[in-house]
């Protein structure tokens, strides 16, 4: 006669399951681990041991006989009382017990009792249908390259609900500056740097052709020639996007100047990102009529910056 079947069923809901002038079977809540070495996760679960001291009968593995087998209180003790001698004779006779998905028993040369759980079962409800897995040790620079291009799709862009309640006191007064200047105003008024007009550029090209260094002297030197470079200037600003990674915020530059705007990457901002922007104008009815222009032609989430540069 076996009655592993039933001291299964009662480890499943109870902490601890009485074998009578025996011994006592616990289980104990331990978390989710995960193997330093082999990289092997395994779930929650009930970690089973045994206490040959509990041996006092509470009631709870006869109560539950009765009820399965639909026999009285005290059959249920009988069948008790004779599973155990008979498991007393197959230790003392210097067998070992096996109790099926609950563990082994034997006694030690000493005459104690020993015990050595079974792993097959996971007696915590919560964690049903959950297996042991190996997964291989995350290598972050390895995604480097991954989250460049996913980037390149969708520039990071900050909208109010993102930030703080302190910028967004800045942002409503900036608001209503552009709506008593002009007929319309836009929400999205963010943080960008300055933005250099393409007249920089045809300079440094002009430079480049007309200076050049000599380690010989020249008898006849013609004259220094002027070049005056004009910084942007105007306080409203129309801002492509903002990027994690420099070069996808290069990318954005190519892209725009290809399609005829005058963009520029403008460093980072206090948040770490690469911010790009289409232009920069002293007027804010020409700021928020580039703005419409832009959001109807190129970019849904451009958005408009009131703000001086340095």
């Amino acid at each position: 006669m076996q009655l592993d079947q039933y001291i299964r069923d009662l480890l499943y809901r109870y902490e601890c399951v009485i074998l009578p002038e025996f011994g006592a079977f616990l289980t104990q809540y331990q978390s989710a681990q995960v193997h330093e070495t082999t990289h092997a996760f395994y779930p929650p679960k009930k970690k089973l041991s045994f206490n040959s001291q509990l041996t006092t009968n509470d009631g709870l593995l006869a109560n539950y006989i009765a009820t399965a087998e639909m026999i009285p209180h005290e059959a249920a003790n009988a069948k008790i009382a004779t599973y155990v001698r008979q498991l007393w004779d197959t230790l003392h006779n210097g067998g070992t017990q096996e109790l099926s998905n609950v563990g082994s028993l034997s006694l030690s040369a000493d005459n104690n009792l020993q015990f050595e759980p079974s792993y097959h079962l996971n007696y915590l409800t919560n964690s049903f249908g959950l297996a042991s897995f190996t997964a291989p040790a995350v290598a972050r620079e390895v995604y480097k390259e991954q989250v460049v291009a996913l980037e390149e799709k969708a520039p990071i862009a900050f909208t109010p609900e993102r930030r703080n309640r302190g910028w967004l006191k800045y942002a409503a007064i900036a608001l209503i500056g552009l709506s008593i200047a002009g007929t319309g105003g836009f929400t999205y008024i963010k943080d960008v740097e300055a933005h250099n007009m393409a007249s920089q550029e045809e300079a440094k090209e002009l430079l480049d052709t007309k200076i050049q260094e000599a380690t010989f002297v020249i008898d006849n030197p013609l004259p220094a020639i002027t070049l005056e470079i004009t910084q942007p200037k105007g306080k409203y600003h129309v801002v492509a996007g903002a990027f994690r990674m420099e070069e996808n915020a290069q990318k954005r530059v190519a892209q725009l100047k290809v399609k005829g705007y005058n963009a520029r990457e403008i460093g980072a901002n206090k948040f770490g990102l690469h911010q790009v922007v289409y232009g920069s104008y002293s007027d804010s009815q020409e700021a928020l009529q580039a703005l419409r222009t832009v959001r109807q032609s190129d970019n849904k989430e451009a958005w408009l910056l009131v703000k001086n540069l340095d």
